[in-house]
């Protein structure tokens, strides 16, 4: 035999145990990532899609929906506890996210999260709730709100992408979502990068303003490190941009109570480019500005989210109770 044909084969046989040890790798690291953060709620069957739902609380329904990479988690630290005393609380992981299944293999639509999450909150015996998206999931509750207008009460953008944006996809997403590139380079991030590198990235999201004690260590980083969900949330951000184009010139149909919250210091989702121009184009919209917040404000200007939420509420002809 040659010995470039040694040589060869050589490297393939090196590349293939390289990629089979970088899947087990990858396999150990998401069993480890599950068994510290299992579900915190129920499953759900909704038109053959598994939802995972957690329900707390009595009063008004309220649906949150998390951000980009993130789960149910971001919700529970301290917000949906907070809000259980008052309103009866649902959060969903979105799909392929947390523990809800991908809804397919080329990322998962905002139209197609918002009309799968309707679906699963009236499965639930949510008829009519307020629903408050952060980030992406406040995408998602505009989507709702558009679509499946007769199944939503009130709706609370915050930090939300509503609007087309000029700034390109960041390299990171670009390769992700390639539908090459991604499923390699993937099982690799999976099996080599440590948690705590999620960890600072989640921790630069809330710069300048300071992290909430415990909430890194409740967040659950690990999930997001899994395969399923770094390809799912790569191709919905991917997505995101011509979603948002066809759906923003649909806003001035939004006829429920709308209560956006935008941080000026938000540079992930600027508010001169999203909440203003929301402001402007939805009659029933009113927006609240947070000073020197950037794009957390459901956990650094808390108090000041619930108020819009009660807003909302009263708005909706709701009574959130004491």
């Amino acid at each position: 035999m040659p010995l470039v044909i040694k040589i060869i084969l050589a490297c393939l046989v090196s590349l293939a145990l390289l990629w089979a040890y970088a899947q087990h790798r990858a396999r150990l690291h998401e069993a480890r990532a599950e068994a510290a953060f299992p579900p915190q709620g129920q499953f759900l069957q909704v038109n053959g899609q598994r939802v995972h739902a957690l329900t707390m609380g009595e009063g008004p329904d309220l649906v949150l929906i998390h951000g980009a990479s993130g789960n149910i988690r971001d919700m529970t630290h301290s917000l949906a506890p907070r809000l259980a005393k008052r309103y009866r609380v649902t959060v969903f992981d979105r799909p392929g996210l947390g523990y809800t299944d991908r809804i397919n293999s080329t990322g998962a639509t905002i139209r197609q999260q918002a009309e799968l999450l309707s679906a699963a909150a009236r499965q639930l015996g949510l008829e009519a709730p307020i629903v408050m998206g952060h980030s992406y999931g406040g995408a998602v509750a505009l989507a709702w709100a558009v679509h499946e207008p007769q199944y939503i009460s009130a709706l609370i953008p915050l930090a939300s992408p509503s609007h087309p944006w000029t700034s390109p996809l960041s390299t990171y997403y670009k390769v992700l979502s390639h539908p090459i590139l991604g499923p390699l380079v993937i099982p690799f991030l999976t099996a080599f990068v440590h948690d705590e590198r999620v960890e600072r990235e989640v921790a630069s999201i809330f710069e300048p303003n300071a992290v909430p004690d415990g909430y890194i260590d409740h967040i659950g980083a690990g999930l997001t490190l899994r395969r399923d969900s770094l390809r799912a949330n790569a191709l919905q951000r991917a997505n995101l941009l011509s979603e948002i184009q066809d759906l923003h010139d649909h806003y001035d149909h939004i006829q429920i109570p709308v209560e956006i919250v935008h941080g000026t210091a938000d540079t992930i989702v600027g508010l001169s480019i999203h909440a203003e121009p929301l402001e402007a184009t939805v009659p029933s919209a009113d927006l609240t500005r947070l000073p020197g917040v950037a794009h957390m404000p459901h956990h650094v200007a808390q108090d000041t989210v619930v108020e819009a939420i009660d807003r909302a509420a009263r708005r909706a002809g709701l009574n959130p109770g004491n």
